[in-house]
């Protein structure tokens, strides 16, 4: 199973709603998504997609950034959660946890249909007394052997994989990304999980950028995943930022077009239209299409359907 995680992002829920109501996605991903704002009707509605589409979706009570990190994230997420069978109570192991924990166990929602969070070794001892003998549904944590050796089942394999630049134009044009996908089981995890093209760090707001950066996970020929970073030429100032995705966007298509049938998704498809329209669809919506790209492609491959 694959669990990519976001922190709520308006292009981020849009593209699970999409891939939700069209299908484009099966029972082995299971997004996990940090709220960083009070639920809106986006957020709303990619939940109640993926219950109509039978899916799972994990949703964090406990928030670290945003504006709900302080406490204030529980009863909105509850109330979500309480209407959508689809939700799986999600905890990020830190100081909040053992108080969350507690007002879910108060609510008749028990540890093991829970999903933690744990990738820091300070909270090691809180862990294990929060949960005992009753585990989580699923704990996601880095390879760490400290980590390892107190999350004894059911773990997920949950890195960054994500080589984040503080420049568009400083991205390579390829890299690798990823092969948890080939070894996750061999190592004893039960799944594996990123932050997708997004990556950990989190920060408010944006800015224009000088390039344009449209990122694209692809299977190698040994089933590896990397990633292509498609970037502007003309990076000099922040003006025609509709130009600079043209000029991404078409070394895109001309990469597809050499030999890379397999990498073809729904998302994909329609960047590609837009490179043959001239289209130029904003730069939240290259995001989610990214997003969407990635995370049909996994879930294609976890299907058996990638040839």
């Amino acid at each position: 199973m694959y669990f990519p995680y976001f922190r709520g992002r308006q292009y981020e829920l849009l593209a699970l709603k999409e891939l939700a109501n069209r299908g484009l996605i099966g029972t082995n991903v299971i997004p996990v998504v940090e709220p960083i704002k009070t639920p809106t009707s986006t957020f709303i509605n990619a939940t109640e997609s993926f219950d109509k589409a039978q899916l799972l979706i994990s949703l964090i009570f406990n928030p670290t950034v945003g504006e709900l990190k302080n406490g204030d994230a529980f009863e909105k997420v509850f109330v979500i959660a309480n209407n959508n069978s689809c939700v799986i109570p999600t905890v990020l192991v830190n100081e909040e946890i053992e108080k969350t924990i507690t007002t879910l166990n108060s609510r008749n929602v028990s540890n093991d249909v829970v999903l933690a969070i744990f990738n820091n070794r300070n909270y090691l001892e809180t862990y294990k007394g929060v949960f005992g003998e009753q585990k989580p549904k699923y704990t996601l944590c880095p390879d760490k052997t400290e980590l390892k050796r107190a999350v004894r089942v059911n773990k997920v394999l949950f890195e960054d994989k994500f080589i984040k630049k503080d420049r568009n134009a400083d991205y390579p044009e390829d890299e690798f990304f990823s092969e948890d996908h080939l070894y996750y089981q061999d190592d004893g995890y039960i799944g594996f999980g990123d932050y997708s093209i997004i990556g950990n760090e989190y920060k408010e707001g944006g800015f224009a950028p000088y390039a344009v950066a449209i990122h694209i996970i692809y299977f190698a020929s040994d089933d590896t995943l990397r990633i292509r970073h498609f970037i502007s030429d003309s990076n000099n100032d922040t003006s025609d930022v509709a130009g600079k995705f043209h000029e991404a966007v078409s070394k895109l298509a001309d990469w597809y077009t050499n030999g890379q049938n397999r990498q073809l998704t729904s998302a994909l498809s329609t960047l590609l239209n837009h490179a043959k329209d001239g289209t130029y669809p904003g730069l939240p919506t290259i995001k989610k299409l990214s997003i969407m790209h990635h995370l049909e492609l996994v879930s294609k491959y976890l299907d058996g359907g990638l040839k």
